[in-house]
């Protein structure tokens, strides 16, 4: 086609404002330059960032992404998955329900886990033990020994890992010459409300047993904790150090601003974008890759007071 012939193409479309069919292409090329995600919930910051940072990601790839909330429900994750199949996706981004064991996945079509892996699949996560045990040592740094934690749910692979890492923390106390104080840890879900109640379970007692930190599985945990050591009176850091894991936006906004142990959210988002589209290698099956998490200092924390 010639300069001249092209133009008058051109110049034709625009004057009838034709847009070309994205289905009629993706048909011929056999690529929908789509891809698919599916959380468990919509509300979760930690989830609406990821969901961003995949978009923002697949858009930097000239592709498109389709989200879909399964609920933390398994039947309807599946039922989420056989949509996402039917319109063609490129692949899905998954982050698999709480009770994913009892999903059968299609075979053929390209799928990452992230953040809550899943045996016989590609994963992407955090290195949820090692953060949580860069927020505990620092408040083991301050000289704090009675520090409780806030678990997540027990059936979550995130929560029962970042449990691990606060439990190795308080095993190594001193360099392991000293034991550390029996811990005391409260399982919540990972939102404000549990937050606050796991807080007043721990700190609703006399002041020479209830912990003098807390570290917190999420921040939204970490923040309902917060409002629970206000209504109790008890001011922080003064009286009590926190810190939080995920690294939300909010956790900068909060009065005192929120010490956190940050997740690489971007980073994990454009590597599970590039697995998909064969822009980076996939990692191998039960070989997940875990991100490095990043520890924000804050204003919640503090050395303990004497008792």
């Amino acid at each position: 086609m010639t300069k001249e012939l092209r133009a008058r193409v051109g110049g034709i479309i625009t004057e009838l404002g034709y847009m070309p069919d994205p289905s009629a292409r993706s048909m011929r090329s056999k690529v929908s330059r789509l891809i698919g995600i599916v959380i468990p919930d919509l509300t979760n910051p930690f989830f609406a960032e990821l969901v961003q940072s995949a978009e923002q990601a697949a858009a930097n790839h000239g592709c498109n992404i389709i989200v879909m909330t399964s609920f933390d429900h398994a039947a309807k994750e599946a039922d989420r998955i056989r949509q996402l199949t039917s319109r063609k996706v490129d692949g899905i981004i998954l982050v698999p329900s709480n009770d994913f064991h009892t999903l059968k996945l299609p075979k053929g079509l390209p799928i990452v886990v992230v953040d809550r892996l899943m045996p016989g699949y590609s994963g992407i996560a955090a290195d949820h033990r090692r953060g949580v045990r860069l927020g505990v040592e620092h408040l083991l740094k301050l000289g704090h020994r009675r520090i409780g934690f806030i678990s997540g749910p027990k059936h979550s692979v995130p929560a029962n890992d970042r449990l691990r890492g606060y439990l190795d923390a308080m095993e190594q106390t001193d360099g392991g010459t000293r034991a550390a104080e029996a811990p005391l840890i409260a399982e919540a879900a990972f939102d404000y409300e549990s937050g606050r109640s796991a807080g007043n379970y721990l700190l609703a007692r006399a002041r020479s047993e209830r912990p003098t930190a807390i570290f917190a599985s999420s921040d939204q945990q970490a923040i309902g904790c917060m409002r629970a050591a206000h209504d109790l009176g008890i001011p922080i850091p003064a009286a009590l150090s926190i810190v939080g894991f995920d690294g939300i936006p909010l956790a900068s906004m909060t009065t005192p601003r929120l010490a956190t142990v940050k997740q690489p959210i971007e980073e994990m988002a454009a590597a599970a974008v590039a697995i998909l589209l064969n822009k980076q290698t996939a990692p191998e099956l039960d070989k997940p890759i875990l991100f490095a998490c990043e520890f924000l200092t804050g204003e919640t924390t503090a050395p303990p007071q004497p008792d």
